[in-house]
C-alpha cells in the first residue's frame, strides 16, 4: 500500500480534477491525480467557459494560453429556424464584464489544463491507466482502490487524506455512494454534434442559438481561431425532440441522416447549415441527459466534484465552469479547515445547493428559453417584426435571470 496520508487523492483527470489539482497547488496542498485512460487524448468537441469561472482560469494564470487556443466569445444571438433575428447580447468582456468568455474545444481545454499540471506539480503527480474500483475510509484517511485498465490486475491501493471523484457521469465512487440511483434521467431530447472548418460567420466570435427542440434547435460557435486558409473550427449541437435515446457516451459516432431532415431548409444570409453539417469533421450523438440532485456529496473524508456531483442538461453552457468553481470552493474549504471531515462539509454546503439550483433550472428555464417564448408565440410563424412578439425588456429579462441563477450576472462578477 502506498501512503502519504497529508495527500489529497483526485480520482480522474478531467476538467475538473486537473483544475482542482492546480488549485489545491497554488494552495500548498499536496495531492495526486489518478487518470483512468492509459493515454490522455483529447475528446469531445466545443465547450464555452463563462465569466465567473474563467476568472477562476485567470487567477491560476492561464488566461493568455487559453486566448491562444479557443476563440474569445464577442456576443449570443438568438434566432427563430427562419433565420429571423429575435434577440442579441454582448459577451464576456464585450459585456463590460472583468472577465472574457471563451469557446473552445475541449481538448485544447484539458492540455492547457495538463500542460500547467505536468510542469507546476512535476512527474509523478499524475498517474493514468489507474481505474478506480472503490474507495474505503477510517478516522485518519481513505483509500482508494484500483486495477489495470487493460489487464484488469489490481493496482497498489492509494492513501490519502482525502479522496475527491473527479470521475465524471460513469463515476465508480458515486455509484458506491448511491447504489440504488438508478439510470439516468432522459430529457426528451437528442443531440449530435460535431465541428465544421468554416469561414467565419456573423462577428467571427458569435455564439448562436437558433429554432426550437420540437423541429430543430442549433447551436452553433467557433471554437478555434481562424488559420492560415481563413477558416475557423466551428462546433454546432443539433437538438431534436425523441422518443427513444441510446445510452450516454461521450464518443458514440452519429449519423447526419437522422438529423438533417429538420435542418434541410436552413439557408440563411449568414449560414447554409445543411451544408455546414454536411462539411463536418466528424458526427458524435448524445441524448440529453442529466440525474436528479443529490442530497449530500460528502461522507466523511470522501467527496464528489463536477459531473461526478452534478451533472446537468448542456443548456446553459455552464458544466465545466460549475466543475471549475467547485474547485476553487473546495481549495477554499480545506485551506479554512484543519479537519478534513469538516472541510468536505463547508465546500459541500456552499456548492450543492448552487448546482441543485443550476441542474433544475436547465431544464426548464436555460438561456434558450427565449427560443421557446417566441416559437410559442407565434405558432412557430416568421414575424414581421421582433418588438410586435416580444419586447426587449422581456428578452432581456429571461436572459439576465439565468445568469442570476448560475453565478454569473454582472453584478456577482464584480
Amino acid at each position: 500500500m502506498t501512503e502519504n496520508t497529508a495527500d489529497i487523492i483526485i480520482v480522474g483527470a478531467g476538467i475538473g480534477g486537473l483544475t482542482l489539482a492546480l488549485t489545491l497547488h497554488r494552495a500548498g496542498i499536496s495531492c495526486r491525480i489518478f487518470e483512468t485512460a492509459a493515454e490522455m487524448k483529447p475528446i469531445g468537441v466545443g465547450i464555452n467557459i463563462l465569466p465567473h469561472a474563467t476568472r477562476e482560469l485567470t487567477a491560476l494564470g492561464l488566461e493568455s494560453a487559453l486566448a491562444d487556443a479557443a476563440v474569445t466569445t464577442a456576443e449570443g444571438c438568438f434566432y427563430n429556424r427562419f433565420g429571423q433575428l429575435i434577440y442579441k447580447e454582448p459577451l464576456g468582456r464585450d459585456a463590460v464584464n472583468p472577465s472574457p468568455q471563451f469557446s473552445v474545444h475541449r481538448g485544447d481545454l484539458q492540455k492547457v489544463l495538463l500542460d500547467a499540471v505536468r510542469r507546476r506539480l512535476g512527474g509523478g503527480r499524475l498517474l493514468t491507466g489507474w481505474h478506480c474500483l472503490a474507495v474505503e475510509q477510517d478516522a485518519v484517511g481513505a483509500t482508494v482502490h484500483f486495477q489495470d485498465p487493460a489487464s484488469e490486475e489490481r493496482l497498489p491501493p492509494q492513501r490519502g487524506a482525502v479522496v475527491v471523484a473527479c470521475d465524471g457521469i460513469h463515476s465508480a465512487i458515486r455509484r458506491q455512494l448511491y447504489p440504488a440511483e438508478g439510470p439516468a434521467r432522459y430529457s426528451g431530447v437528442n443531440m449530435w454534434r460535431g465541428v465544421t472548418r468554416w469561414k467565419p460567420m456573423l462577428s467571427g466570435a458569435s455564439m448562436v442559438r437558433a429554432g426550437w427542440l420540437s423541429h430543430g434547435k442549433m447551436v452553433i460557435y467557433p471554437i478555434r481561431p481562424a488559420g492560415a486558409d481563413g477558416l475557423q473550427l466551428i462546433n454546432w449541437v443539433a437538438e431534436i425532440e425523441t422518443a427513444t435515446y441510446r445510452k450516454r457516451d461521450w464518443t458514440r459516432p452519429g449519423s447526419i441522416d437522422d438529423f438533417i431532415p429538420a435542418f434541410a431548409d436552413w439557408h440563411f444570409d449568414w449560414l447554409d447549415v445543411p451544408a455546414f453539417i454536411r462539411a463536418a469533421d466528424s458526427v458524435l450523438e448524445f441524448p440529453m441527459v442529466d440525474q436528479d440532485p443529490l442530497p449530500r456529496w460528502s461522507f466523511d473524508r470522501v467527496t464528489l466534484l463536477g459531473d461526478a456531483a452534478h451533472p446537468m442538461v448542456p443548456r446553459g453552457s455552464n458544466g465545466a465552469g460549475q466543475a471549475i468553481l467547485d474547485a476553487r470552493a473546495l481549495t477554499s474549504a480545506l485551506r479554512g479547515h484543519d479537519d478534513p471531515v469538516a472541510a468536505l462539509a463547508a465546500y459541500e454546503k456552499q456548492r450543492l445547493e448552487a448546482t441543485t439550483r443550476i441542474v433544475l433550472t436547465n431544464r426548464s428555464n436555460p438561456p434558450d428559453a427565449i427560443l421557446r417564448e417566441v416559437f410559442e408565440r407565434t405558432n412557430d410563424k416568421p414575424f414581421a417584426a421582433i418588438e410586435d412578439v416580444i419586447s426587449r425588456d422581456e428578452l432581456v429579462a429571461l436572459s439576465e435571470s439565468y445568469k442570476r441563477i448560475a453565478g454569473y450576472s454582472r453584478e456577482a462578477l464584480r
